[in-house]
């Protein structure tokens, strides 16, 4: 914790401001991406979301109070960063959130940058369908493997609420595939 209050320190000063973010980008770059595409699906629109994150991160460091790990209030601003750019781009299109994911996943098959196999496209397809938070908590539970008390601190939800809707989406998947 106190390696974490330099390291904040560090960001905040003007004088080891850059040296500090360069290293916050090479810690949690790669990380924030997969996080990011996961949710929006198109590389394009993930490496936005990410810039859009880091900028965010940025701006309001002097805001961080030390609560949490800084990947965990990170993980937060990318998971909004995620969820207004996909309302903000269905909106703009006219459609739903969820007609923009089915969207986006159906453009993986041309997606130079998705390399996974058929059963990968499957499951992505399948992920599509589940509602936002269900696809959320499944995406951080069995992609990232993610605690269900870190996923709390991050979606702000209850560990009960989150295991449920990760059942559910198991649920769900699972009868999709047999199907």
């Amino acid at each position: 914790m106190e390696q974490q209050n330099q390291f904040i320190k560090a960001l905040s000063s003007p004088e080891t401001q850059e040296i500090a973010f360069k290293k916050l980008l090479a810690d949690y770059k790669e990380r924030l991406y997969w996080h990011i595409r996961k949710i929006v699906i198109d590389h394009e629109d993930a490496d936005d979301v990410l810039q859009n994150t880091f900028i965010k991160v940025f701006e309001n460091i002097s805001k961080f109070k030390g609560n949490s790990n800084i990947y965990t209030w990170m993980y937060r601003i990318a998971t909004h960063e995620s969820l207004n750019f996909l309302g903000k781009k269905s909106r703009q299109l006219g459609i739903s959130n969820e007609e923009l994911i089915e969207k986006q996943v159906a453009n993986l098959e041309t997606d130079v940058f998705f390399d996974g196999d058929e059963m990968q496209l499957k499951l992505q397809k399948i992920i599509a369908t589940l509602p936002e938070k269900q696809r959320l908590v499944f995406n951080m539970r069995y992609f990232e493997e993610m605690k269900y008390e870190k996923m709390s601190e991050i979606l702000e939800t209850s560990v009960g609420g989150l295991k449920a809707s990760y059942h559910h989406a198991v649920k769900k998947i699972k009868n999709k595939i047999n199907e």
